[in-house]
């Protein structure tokens, strides 16, 4: 039968999942730093609301005008 060595809870954790996790804290530090209230004027509406939803809202924005003019490889 094969030897089974029990690897500790570090060492299961991929590169990947690290990164993820520290990607995690980061927008979590990033958040709680970002919470006041900032106006912002689009034509004739202002908008009210915490910053960090107004930069999200724009990367989300970004992102899809990103997706929708990308080329498709064959």
């Amino acid at each position: 039968m094969g030897t089974t060595e029990k690897r500790s809870l570090l060492q299961r954790v991929s590169p990947t999942q690290w990164v993820a996790l520290v990607l995690t804290i980061l927008a979590v530090i990033f958040i709680l730093q970002n919470r006041t209230k900032v106006s912002i004027e689009i034509l004739a509406v202002t908008i009210t609301s915490p910053m960090w939803i107004i930069l999200l809202l724009l990367f989300i924005i970004g992102w899809v005008a990103g997706v929708l003019t990308m080329r498709r490889r064959r």
